[in-house]
């Protein structure tokens, strides 16, 4: 494995298109404007993420050791001293980049930190965990709501909510792949929380776009599920990857009223998610 290879593995970089389109979704949700700010925004949100990600193998590496030998700590590719501390120093740099964007901000920075943290360490050990990976998606929304002009609105909020839920529903199938039990049904429908958000909260002239951006929503789970519940060889992982790349409709949703414009960056950090996936792993 080559360096630079497994440098994108340990950080799972395919998914950074969603991480992107969260602090897009955040960031117009909480009123836009303050352009200057975005490009610290990105810069940190991309180094927490990037860092968590390292960290969650560190955590892993016993585990990954006798279940996921492909893994770049357990197969040698890299020390596992080198992955804690280049892990431990994304944190610091990405919690430094936030906390120069404002005193709301830094603060929202370092809870999400937190809740990195937390998930690393216990996610192997507790049945809530797909809760704790919720909470970062929902903090990195607030984050990116409190660099706007109008900051942290009770519309991102409800919409960060909403994203929890979708990451709930993914987080569990995620959990399956490593653990190959018995797959419950009740919690996947968490995945459907942004668009009964979506219909009942867009009315008048944001009705039309929220029921387009539904319907493809809707339909990507649907084809993301079908590899684990209506396949004769259950595919987690093809599931998995396809509901990632699914978090950019769901932040598409969460601003159905954006132009056409905008909403043609969100298309292209879609297809760069699928694309991605192509060469590095999204799990």
């Amino acid at each position: 494995m080559s360096s630079a290879r497994t440098y994108l593995i340990l950080g799972r970089t395919s998914n950074l298109p969603t991480v992107w389109s969260n602090c897009l979704a955040g960031w117009w949700l909480g009123g836009g404007g303050n352009l200057k700010k975005l490009p610290w925004l990105f810069l940190g949100a991309t180094l927490l993420y990037l860092g968590g990600m390292y960290l969650n193998d560190a955590f892993d590496a016993e585990f990954d050791s006798r279940f996921r030998r492909e893994r770049p700590i357990p197969s040698g590719a890299i020390p596992l001293k080198q992955v804690w501390q280049i892990g431990f120093g994304m944190l610091v740099v990405g919690i430094i980049c936030l906390m120069l964007l404002g005193k709301v901000t830094g603060f929202l920075a370092i809870v999400l930190t937190l809740c990195i943290l937390a998930y690393d360490a216990v996610h192997k050990l507790v049945t809530f965990s797909p809760v704790l990976m919720a909470s970062c998606r929902f903090f990195l929304y607030l984050v990116a709501a409190s660099v706007a002009v109008n900051g942290v609105t009770g519309w991102s909020v409800w919409c960060a909510f909403a994203l929890a839920g979708y990451i709930v529903g993914l987080s569990y199938i995620a959990r399956k792949e490593s653990t190959r039990g018995a797959l419950r049904y009740w919690p996947i429908l968490f995945l459907a929380l942004p668009i009964v958000l979506a219909l009942l909260m867009n009315k008048g002239q944001y009705q039309t776009p929220a029921l387009l951006f539904s319907g493809i929503l809707g339909l990507w789970v649907m084809r993301s599920l079908r590899y684990t519940l209506w396949s004769p060889e259950r595919n987690i992982g093809r599931t998995v990857s396809g509901l990632l790349a699914g978090i950019v409709w769901v932040d598409l949703l969460a601003v159905a009223d954006v132009g056409r414009p905008f909403a043609g960056v969100f298309i292209l950090l879609f297809l760069a998610a699928l694309l991605f996936q192509r060469y590095v792993p999204a799990t």
